[in-house]
């Protein structure tokens, strides 16, 4: 501002010392022309052409003054935005080194960050070697422990099947020695019949039964309100047990028809029932998810077994030891419970739901009738499937064992009964007939004590009975109204028993 300020002066200052000039010549010229203009009258014309030159000269001085003091403008402008200029770039140079400063700063932070992150690379790359090193000590002893694990499998099957090939010999002298001796007492057990039953009994040893084709019944109780899904006898008695929509577990005596004892506290409609065979422990199958496990004496609930998240619909107890439970649900699964710990030991899980079950004489296998139609063989250690077959065109209802173990009843939503060897599952026996219809998912057939025959009701409420050693149809019964859901034969030989969707049980003898 101080440089604007002197050099308006300056101009200021030129521009009247000019002015001054002009006129101390004009005043000192004056006299001048004056006194030659008297004398020099003649040589006026010279004079004065001298005079006009003097003043063009004059004219054009002022005329460079006036370019002068604009081009003193214009410098002085530019002056300006020059210095104005100047001054952004001096600011943004600061700028700029205030910036480079900071980048300074962070690249120096940065260098020091990256040294750090190398020094954990560095590390991170030796604990790697270290652990790539183990992982190879590692899989070099998986894939040892896997080929002395496939030794040992190996091994133990050609055990099993040396096991089985002794099994299926013992049960085929079982068999034989069982003709015999049927042959060989038939006629000293029809003299030793006593109420239409044929006794024969060992000390320590189950009665063998002959059954007797029924065809009166003998008592109708009713016995549940909503329908009754599941009955069967306790072991060696003619004690009937029935569990119904109700969510009742009851106990008749079918000889008079009365109701002997009740059970309670499940939660759930009763879809099957089992009993150990010492006939201490009734347990219960519930759509509450659970199943319940009474002691059959004090009529207490000693387990209540959990683990299912859908309705269990199926449940057997081990022959062998009467400690191993199996049950299944439509939750996919079938469970393994120990009923002394009351807690599962295994799970088995497969795509099909299962509507039925049984185990195998010696416990070691579980055979399974599933909704895709096919009857399933499960190893109860490992729970792997041991074989399978396609035993029916529509879902598996029933499974239920012959009284020697050799032999699996299935029947289906085809409306079949078929008949299986549990050791090869070859076909033995296919029963069917017009009238028979099969009513439920879980409707139940069953096989009598003797073996001899299989019974299945219908969804008009008829009973059928067909022989084993012909296939045929021997009997048909009528009593009940509606559909019958379950057949239960005792194990005494006689009676037979018969549920339907009304509550109902049927007598039969």
């Amino acid at each position: 501002m101080a440089y604007e300020e002197v050099a308006i002066e300056a101009i200021k200052h030129a521009l009247k010392a000019l002015r001054k000039r002009h006129l101390v010549e004009e005043g000192a010229h004056a006299p001048a022309l004056a006194a030659l203009n008297r004398p020099f009258v003649l040589q006026g014309s010279e004079w004065k052409e001298k005079a006009e030159n003097l003043e063009v000269e004059l004219q054009q001085c002022y005329k460079a003054q006036a370019r002068l003091s604009e081009q003193l403008v214009v410098e002085v402008a530019e002056s300006r935005a020059s210095k104005s200029l100047l001054q952004e770039k001096e600011t943004l140079i600061t700028d700029l080194q205030n910036e480079l400063n900071q980048a300074r700063d962070e690249c120096s932070h940065l260098t020091e960050l990256l040294g750090e992150k190398t020094k954990a690379l560095e590390l991170l790359m030796a604990e790697h070697q270290d652990l790539k090193a183990q992982l190879e000590a590692m899989t070099l002893r998986a894939n040892n422990a896997e080929a002395e694990n496939k030794t040992l499998v190996d091994r133990w099957m050609l055990q099993k099947m040396q096991d089985a090939e002794r099994l299926n010999e013992a049960n085929a002298l079982y068999g034989d020695m069982l003709d015999k001796v049927k042959a060989a007492s038939i006629e000293k057990l029809a003299r030793q019949q006593v109420d239409g039953v044929v006794r024969q009994s060992e000390d320590g040893a189950e009665f063998y039964v002959e059954s007797s084709i029924p065809s009166t019944c003998k008592q109708r109780i009713p016995a549940h309100d909503g329908g009754c899904a599941s009955i069967l006898f306790e072991y060696n008695s003619s004690k009937l047990i029935s569990g119904g929509q109700d969510r009742a577990i009851k106990m008749w005596d079918t000889t008079s028809g009365s109701l002997t004892n009740s059970f309670y506290g499940c939660l759930g409609s009763v879809l099957d029932l089992s009993i150990t065979h010492d006939n201490k422990f009734i347990i219960a199958a519930s759509s509450s998810n659970n199943l319940y496990v009474w002691d059959a004496n004090s009529g207490r609930i000693r387990h209540t077994l959990t683990g299912h998240i859908d309705k269990v619909c199926a449940v057997d107890v081990s022959k062998f030891s009467s400690r191993y439970v199996v049950s299944a649900a439509y939750d996919r699964t079938i469970k393994v419970w120990d009923l002394q710990k009351g807690y599962c030991n295994n799970t088995i899980i497969f795509h099909s739901n299962c509507n039925s079950l049984a185990f195998s004489m010696d416990a070691l296998t579980i055979c399974s009738g599933h909704v895709d139609g096919n009857l399933r063989l499960w190893d109860v250690q490992t729970g792997k499937l041991l074989s399978e077959v396609a035993a029916h065109s529509q879902a598996v209802t029933s499974v239920s064992l012959s009284r020697n173990g050799n032999m699996i009843l299935t029947s289906g939503r085809d409306n079949l009964h078929n008949l299986f060897d549990i050791r090869t599952l070859e076909i033995c026996g296919t029963f069917r007939s017009n009238a028979n219809r099969v009513a439920s998912n879980w409707s139940r057939s069953c096989i009598s004590a003797d073996d001899g025959y299989v019974t299945a009701g219908s969804v008009d409420g008829s009973v059928h009975i067909w022989s084993v050693l012909n296939g045929k149809m021997v009997s048909t019964l009528k009593e009940h109204t509606s559909s019958v859901l379950c057949c239960s034969w005792s194990g005494l030989g006689n009676p037979l028993a018969t549920s339907d969707k009304s509550g109902t049980i049927c007598i039969w003898s």
